[in-house]
């Protein structure tokens, strides 16, 4: 099963149509960010997608399909490594004295996030996956809204 996600170094279109996508995926999460005035809009969102499908490739292209682990453990690593820039973001948004103030930028953290595990996809070459994920979460950011509290 691991062996369909493998590319050829030489498959240009290939490699190109992964990165694409992974622009694509990542500008769809971004776009919507942006839209919001939110600090990591389009290009972050863009660049963690793209780095995230580039992480991922490299040990595909490489042609280390064949051990599932090398995949894994780069998959951890993209996983992990965002989860401390949506960390920045949350801190970023409450500010300093935010003893009083509730926390913000959670929304955004996992976003961004969400963008890198659509970043993943792309790399991987499992377009279907993908589309269909940021369809599902460009839904859940336009439709679902924050409820008021009083």
């Amino acid at each position: 099963m691991i062996s369909t996600l493998s590319v050829a170094p030489n498959d240009w279109f290939g490699l190109l149509s992964r990165l694409l996508l992974a622009l694509f995926l990542g500008g769809v999460i971004g776009w919507e960010r942006e839209r919001k005035n939110k600090p990591a809009g389009l290009r972050t969102h863009i660049l963690v997608s793209f780095a995230a499908a580039l992480f991922v490739m490299v040990p595909i292209v490489a042609g280390a399909v064949n051990n599932g682990d090398s995949i894994s453990r780069v998959i951890q690593g993209v996983a992990a490594g965002v989860g401390f820039l949506g960390a920045g973001e949350i801190v970023t948004s409450s500010g300093e004295h935010s003893r009083s103030i509730p926390v913000r930028g959670l929304t955004s953290a996992a976003a961004i996030w969400a963008s890198a595990a659509l970043g993943v996809t792309a790399g991987c070459g499992l377009w279907q996956l993908g589309l269909m994920s940021a369809f599902l979460c460009f839904l859940v950011l336009r439709v679902l809204k924050k409820s008021e509290v009083h």
